[in-house]
């Protein structure tokens, strides 16, 4: 038997088991050495699956981006070696693919893939030959040279840890002049990773704040999934701590070393989780941000857990820490405990049916805000939950947020 594990490498391998082993009640799991990917950068190996005879194929996730690889098992030798790319590359490239499945009669293998500037499209890729494209989603009334492809911009923090991050900046096509206020995007979770693909819920928001002149920079800071289990579990009991350094780092120490975007207006947006870190990063780092946009993010972290679902209760006992055991650590990571020294101006966005982040722990930032006569904006929808769903609430909703980030960054 082959699978992916942990066993061998923290960022997943393969683990070869003979279930047949002689005397042996529990057979041992054995190594099984990949060689010939052709990809850079640091990510994870995500699947295998068999195709046919000792062929598979490897499918990895590097820096949010998706290779999907042919490879050979060698049995004797446990070895997998790679032997062409249908994925990574080319018109497949610098993208998240989704669902890949493959026909052993024809030897082709079929896939939906999408970019951060291309809805998803239906491709084939046969045994001998380019990929072939099946489907023409479009953005319509959009020209494609007008939005932003986002580019790496990795760097290495605080501590020597190195973060995978993207900057998307306005495409040439807009002629936008100077160094652009700057967007710093938190992605939710924790355990999350923002990847360049348009099908997720953020892109269209990131592709919308470009084409009205904001660079975005969206990084995957420690906790993020996608860069092994060690990486992933780092927020775990880390809720404003090293994480919250990782953002402070890349805003005082990589971004102003950036020519093309200005991080003296710069504004900070998250959503859940992210919405958490809006808070916290705002009132801890107040001399950072001229504007914050916090959506649906966790403000006490006491009220927070006790609103919980049940179910859900446990997890965060865990991940997070117990409302008895852990009261001063909960206490000193609220946002509420560091809400006087938010400075900027901070729009909150919250789905009246939000099980997770209910509604009063929102209504809760605007009021403490407003009791110290601190500007804050409230939208509320009343047809949503832990989201922005609706068509026509998100209009709204990337409306609102573009407009609260023109009136405060533009000069």
């Amino acid at each position: 038997m082959l699978c992916t594990t942990t066993l061998f490498e923290d960022s997943y391998g393969l683990g070869y088991l003979e279930l047949k082993s002689a005397g042996k009640k529990t057979p041992d799991m054995q190594p099984v050495k990949i060689v010939g990917q052709r990809h850079t950068g640091l990510g994870e190996l995500s699947a295998v699956e068999h195709l046919e005879g000792n062929r598979y194929s490897l499918h990895y996730n590097i820096d949010g981006v998706s290779w999907l690889y042919e490879a050979v098992f060698d049995e004797a030798r446990l070895t997998m070696r790679i032997s062409r790319v249908i994925a990574g590359e080319g018109a497949l490239g610098n993208g998240v693919l989704e669902a890949p499945s493959y026909d052993p009669e024809t030897r082709t293998h079929a896939l939906s893939f999408c970019t951060a500037t291309t809805p998803t499209q239906l491709y084939s890729v046969p045994a001998k030959g380019k990929p072939i494209c099946h489907t023409d989603e479009k953005l319509l009334g959009i020209p494609a040279d007008w939005l932003a492809a986002g580019e790496d911009a990795s760097f290495t923090s605080h501590d020597g840890l190195r973060v995978s991050a993207r900057l998307y900046l306005p495409a040439a096509a807009l002629k936008f002049k100077g160094p652009r206020p700057l967007v710093y995007y938190v992605h939710g979770g924790p355990q999350s990773q923002e990847r360049p693909n348009f099908a997720w819920f953020s892109m269209p928001l990131i592709q919308f704040l470009t084409l009205n002149g904001f660079a975005v920079f969206v990084p995957n800071a420690r906790g993020s999934s996608g860069y092994g289990l060690d990486y992933t579990k780092r927020v775990d009991h880390d809720w404003g701590g090293q994480y919250r350094l990782d953002h402070v780092h890349a805003m005082t120490q990589v971004l102003p070393k950036h020519k093309r975007v200005d991080v003296s207006r710069a504004a900070v947006i998250g959503r859940s989780y992210g919405g958490y870190m809006t808070l916290t990063l705002a009132a801890r780092h107040p001399e950072l941000w001229s504007a914050a946009v916090n959506m649906f993010g966790p403000y006490d972290l006491f009220t927070f857990i006790a609103r919980l679902p049940e179910s859900w209760q446990t997890y965060f006992h865990l991940a997070l820490d117990h409302p008895e055991r852990g009261r001063e650590f909960l206490v000193e990571r609220s946002p509420r405990t560091h809400i006087a020294d938010v400075q900027c101006p901070m729009l909150v966005i919250q789905g009246q049916n939000d099980p997770r982040v209910v509604e009063q722990e929102s209504r809760d930032v605007v009021e403490q805000l407003h009791a110290r006569g601190k500007p804050a904006e409230y939208l509320l929808f009343a047809d949503e939950g832990h989201d922005v769903i609706k068509f026509a609430n998100k209009v709204t909703c990337y409306n609102a947020i573009t407009d609260f980030f023109k009136k405060h960054l533009e000069p």
